[in-house]
């Protein structure tokens, strides 16, 4: 075959790796006194002296500045603070012994008029609930971006922690017909245009909320049902995506969009191998924050003033207490001392779920056995007494439940007819399925990371972006 490849001129030409460009970050962390470098990043400071400008340079990768000495000779009309620039120069120690670039050029990418209406102000502290109304801008303050970093580390942990036991990664769709809990707090969706709706109606009274789908479809409430499915072939599963829930509050506990981690697991059948491995999770996780992002966490935590008594080192190297849902019915009862009393067989409150956290030395506690009514109906009825199910919270000071978990109801009669009981049977006939056809026994468990940052940076209100 005769072949003809085009001989065309090469317009551009380009030396690769000329120039040594690096993050702050890495600059701090090898400490290359003496050498050329590039920095790119935004004017976090500014300090007018006699004969040099020194601006604080901040490209985001810590939180950590580095010190951009500009002789006024060199200076650009349009650096300010908040401008977007690049210097190149010369990294050398400081009379403090600190590294800082001196400048022999540096050029502004887009200027910064605070005047304008920037909304912050070098080294200036603002209240949440004001930085929140400027959310295309809150990524560039001091805290935000703190916390951003974290949970970007904090995704990394979850992953490495899965990986070391051989889990694989799964992406649970967003978009489902399951309403998984099975407590309606669904968002339904359906395409927007009402004429593309009324060209796909198929059928004789279909509903328009089911004529896209050909039927009733949700946002995720959770991703535990697709889950079953994979560890029945994969054994071992996690995913880490986003989650949807339609409850009638506003607070800022009560979340309509978050991230969950959920994991699920082939051949568990009984409730203490679940807790091995929620306790893996949460502390192995917390442990490598610790020890790659302690800086990052102390400084978060200093900046909000966090109470050293919630300190996330709880979290590592405690072995977790279990108490079961009576024994904390009893604790509580005990107490009577809460704005929302106790009520046993109904679901513990928040400030229940703190004073059991406190009541074991403000280290986390496993509450088990519960009430088969205060638990999805997927749970696993404990043989001895079906009035309890195979269930778990994990409580953790700050934020009482981190966790909640479950051993699956395995056996296909006992599932049928609780689905029966629900009006399910149908709509989930497939999750039905799977317990003909090689089953097996499955556990699993749902985190919120969100209230994982919780855990570590000892606050919530900037959590939601």
């Amino acid at each position: 075959m005769n072949m003809k490849f085009l001989s065309l001129p090469c317009r551009y030409t380009f030396k690769r790796y000329l120039y040594s460009s690096c993050s702050v970050k890495d600059i701090l962390n090898t400490q290359p006194e003496g050498c050329k470098k590039k920095l790119k990043g935004w004017a976090r400071g500014m300090r007018k002296m006699k004969n040099n400008i020194f601006v604080d340079l901040d490209d985001g990768s810590t939180h950590r500045h580095l010190q951009v000495v500009v002789p006024k000779n060199k200076v650009p009309d349009s650096l300010s603070y908040g401008c977007s620039l690049e210097a190149e120069g010369v990294l050398v120690k400081n009379p403090n012994n600190q590294l800082e670039l001196v400048a022999e050029s540096i050029n502004v990418y887009g200027s910064c008029v605070v005047e304008d209406g920037y909304p912050f102000g070098a080294r200036k502290s603002y209240h949440p609930e004001y930085v929140r109304q400027h959310l295309h801008i809150r990524p560039r303050t001091t805290t935000f971006s703190s916390l951003l970093r974290l949970r970007d580390k904090l995704s990394g942990a979850v992953r490495n922690r899965f990986a070391e036991d051989n889990f694989i990664e799964i992406n649970a769709p967003v978009l489902s017909s399951n309403d998984c809990e099975g407590a309606g707090e669904v968002f339904v969706v359906k395409p927007d245009s009402d004429d593309l709706i009324k060209e796909m109606i198929s059928k004789e009274h279909q509903s328009p909320m089911e004529a896209f789908f050909n039927g009733q479809t949700y946002l995720t409430v959770s991703g535990q049902l697709h889950l079953e499915c994979m560890a029945r072939a994969l054994t071992n599963v996690y995913s880490l995506g986003p989650t949807f829930r339609a409850e009638n509050s506003k607070s800022r506990l009560h979340l309509s969009e978050f991230y969950m981690i959920e994991a699920e697991q082939a051949f568990i059948n009984n409730i203490e191998e679940l807790l091995s491995s929620i306790e893996k999770t949460t502390s192995t996780v917390v442990k490598q924050l610790l020890e790659h992002s302690s800086d990052e966490i102390y400084h978060y935590r200093k900046i909000i003033d966090a109470s050293k008594d919630n300190d996330p080192v709880n979290m590592v190297n405690v072995p977790y207490e279990i108490i079961s849902y009576q024994k904390a019915c009893d604790v509580l009862e005990k107490e009577n001392c809460f704005k929302n009393k106790m009520i046993r067989g109904k679901p513990l409150a928040k400030e229940h779920e703190l004073f059991l956290v406190k009541y074991n030395g403000q280290k986390p506690i496993f509450v088990i056995d519960w009430p088969k009514d205060l638990k999805p109906f997927y749970a696993k009825a404990i043989p001895n007494n079906e009035s309890l199910v195979y269930a778990v919270d994990l409580l953790c000071p700050n934020v009482g439940e981190l966790c909640g978990g479950s051993v699956r109801e395995d056996n296909f009669d006992v599932l049928k007819k609780k689905l029966s009981l629900i009006g399910m049977e149908d709509k989930l006939n497939w999750y039905l399925e799977l317990r003909q056809f090689g089953n097996v026994s499955t556990a699993g468990f749902g985190i919120v990371i969100t209230i994982g940052c919780y855990i570590v940076c000892s606050i919530i209100i900037n959590l939601i972006y």
